[in-house]
């Protein structure tokens, strides 16, 4: 039967085998420091972290999709004179705190599974690093003690002050490339949305020219806990008047090169010649901050989703995510989930035919959100870019210039204008974990194209 634990409250551990595992929502680390009476590691060896992760009797084990790593405790196994086994969480921003999060909480259970000590840990404010448990010797046996210490002077200072040997301090932040863009006139407050998922409906197969288009995919597993995304046919609110409009510009695709966008600029979908583009695809692609620290060079697991959202003027029509790989009409096809942003070239793709588009559709928007809630500053060469369809040439691409403190990004949206779709680079950063959260907010890009 599970204990509940309060700070400072201990409890005895009548097993030898114990897990520690953390609830916690937000992007974080647990780690572990073995240290003798003295509050000290005796090596560099006793520090169990995502770099080393195995020290005497302590093991790090990945933890499942979006949630920290446990620890597997072997009590017997652990060396006699390590009096101590402390439990560490630490954010994965550094720039972030406990305060802007729910209280996270951190269990002890046996080899089992079965749930021996729970403890949540409340008041923490400013803090990003916490000693959250400590096993610890006592008259020959083992207990466990609800610690809950927010450390104030850093993950360096925290294993320093343990003894353990920092060779070199974490590298500073590469510089951005261009400064955030100045906080955007806040939207108009949607109205709350219910959200059902959509039915799954098979969309014809069909070729378009130039061929290339794949089968329609089979039925896609629908995210946990559902509402993704919004139902269709809720308006939004017409743009404020006086809202900031996007920087004109409009540039002509070349048959020679690939456009480079910058932010708000427009190409209209015709080849050089005249002639309409009909299939096109959009390729999507960013790569995880890889960080320099003092335990080695680390690569945070980021889960980007790419999603375009069909609109009728200011009418939410449908969505191609990676719930729903295929818009109910068939003109758009989402090409599957990329987890992580490794590798090069594009992580997701997505594939228009712009003749199959219904009239009614007069917007398409292209976004990424991030699943896991990390931020585009945790991202770097974030990029979109146009490719003609039926001959694979790259038509023009727009890439990000430094990271935004945003869990979400509109793209690109491409969009009709009389009889012609022409597509602009947008870069407009909001919060948003899936596209359930991100379409309430997506009314400021239409209808002021």
């Amino acid at each position: 039967m599970s204990a509940t634990l309060a700070k400072g409250q201990n409890g005895p551990l009548a097993v030898s085998d114990v897990v520690i595992s953390l609830q916690v929502t937000a992007p974080a680390d647990l780690s572990a420091l073995l240290v003798t009476e003295q509050g000290k590691v005796r090596t560099d060896a006793d520090f169990v972290f995502y770099n080393q992760p195995s020290g005497p009797g302590v093991d790090l084990r990945p933890g499942p999709a979006g949630q920290p790593a446990s620890l597997a405790v072997s009590l017997s196994a652990v060396p006699a004179d390590i009096d101590q086994i402390r439990a560490v969480i630490t954010l994965d921003d550094a720039t972030s705190n406990f305060g802007r999060f729910a209280p996270p909480t951190a269990l002890v259970s046996d080899a089992s599974g079965n749930q021996l000590f729970s403890y949540q840990i409340d008041g923490l404010n400013a803090e990003s690093i916490v000693i959250a448990l400590e096993l610890y010797r006592r008259q020959g046996s083992w207990k466990v003690r609800a610690v809950g210490q927010g450390y104030a002077g850093g993950f360096a200072a925290l294993v320093t002050d343990h003894g353990v040997q920092v060779d070199d301090s974490p590298a500073q932040a590469a510089p951005q490339q261009a400064a955030p863009p100045p906080p955007q006139q806040a939207p108009p407050a949607y109205p709350a949305q219910s959200a059902p998922s959509y039915p799954q409906q098979p969309a014809p197969a069909y070729a378009p020219p130039g061929g290339g288009y794949p089968p329609p995919p089979g039925p896609a597993q629908q995210p946990p806990g559902g509402g993704y995304p919004p139902p269709p046919g809720q308006g939004y609110p017409p743009p404020a008047q006086g809202a900031p409009q996007q920087p004109a510009g409009e540039i002509s695709l070349s048959k020679d090169r690939p456009v480079s966008l910058q932010k708000g600029q427009r190409v209209t979908l015709r080849k050089e010649g005249g002639a309409a583009l009909t299939f096109v695809k959009m390729g999507l692609g960013w790569d995880p901050v890889r960080t320099r620290g003092m335990f080695g060079n680390r690569t945070v697991d980021i889960d980007l989703d790419a999603s375009v959202c069909l609109f009728a003027d200011q009418n939410l029509v449908d969505v191609a995510y990676y719930g729903q790989l295929s818009s109910k009409d068939g003109s758009v096809r989402h090409q599957g989930d990329n987890l992580t942003g490794e590798g090069d070239g594009d992580d997701e793709m997505i594939l228009v035919d712009l003749t199959r588009i219904p009239a009614h559709i007069t917007t398409l928007l292209f976004i990424v959100t991030s699943y896991k809630g990390h931020s585009f500053e945790q991202v770097q060469n974030a990029f979109s870019r146009l490719i003609d369809g039926t001959t694979n040439g790259e038509l023009a691409r727009y890439t990000l210039a430094g990271g935004m403190p945003f869990t979400a990004m509109a793209m690109a949206m491409v969009y009709r204008v009389g009889g012609d779709w022409k597509m602009q680079a947008l870069g407009e950063g909001f919060n948003a974990k899936h596209p359930g959260e991100a379409v309430p907010q997506l009314g400021r890009f239409l209808g002021g194209n």
